[in-house]
C-alpha cells in the first residue's frame, strides 16, 4: 500500500458563498464544514466528493497565498493537491533527505483539525502539493 493517499483538491475562490452556490446547490455535493483559518488567511468549506473532498479556500486578506494566486491568474482554480500521510514530520524528514525542495519543513496547523505542510513546486513539475496528517492524539475521532 502507498504511503500516501489522496485527501483533497484546493481550489481557490475568490467568493466563497457564489462557489458553493454552484458546488453544493447546483451540483448537489454535500458541504460538510466550514471554518477560518487564520494562520493561512483564509475561510475554507470542506466538500464531501466520494473518496475525497474539495476544499474552497476564500482569502480573508489581500496578503495571503490564496489571493495572490487569484491574482495572477485573474480567477481562483484548482491550487492544490493534497497527499494524506501517516506521520507527517517523518515523511518530510525523509524527503528532506533526499533532497526535495520543501516550503514548510516542520509541519502546521491546518483546516479540519490536519496538520499540513507544502512540497515547493519546482520539485513536482509545476504542481503545488500539501501533505496532511490527522495528528495522532485525534486520529480515532477526526474528519479523515
Amino acid at each position: 500500500m502507498s504511503e500516501f493517499t489522496l485527501d483533497h483538491l484546493g481550489i481557490a475562490v475568490p467568493d466563497l458563498a457564489k462557489a458553493l452556490a454552484f458546488y453544493r446547490d447546483t451540483l448537489g455535493v454535500a458541504c460538510t464544514h466550514t471554518e477560518e483559518i487564520p494562520d493561512q488567511m483564509v475561510r475554507a468549506a470542506f466538500l464531501s466528493a466520494g473518496e475525497t473532498d474539495l476544499e474552497l479556500l476564500e482569502p480573508t486578506s489581500d496578503d495571503s497565498p490564496i489571493a495572490k494566486f487569484i491574482a495572477k491568474r485573474g480567477s481562483g482554480g484548482i491550487h492544490h493537491i493534497a497527499l494524506r500521510v501517516q506521520n507527517l514530520q517523518e515523511t518530510l524528514d525523509r524527503l528532506a533527505a533526499a533532497g526535495v525542495q520543501l516550503i514548510d519543513r516542520e509541519p502546521r496547523p491546518g483546516g479540519h483539525g490536519k496538520e499540513i505542510a507544502f512540497i515547493h513546486p519546482k520539485a513536482t513539475g509545476g504542481v503545488l502539493l500539501e501533505l496532511c496528517a490527522i495528528p495522532q492524539a485525534d486520529a480515532n475521532t477526526a474528519h479523515p
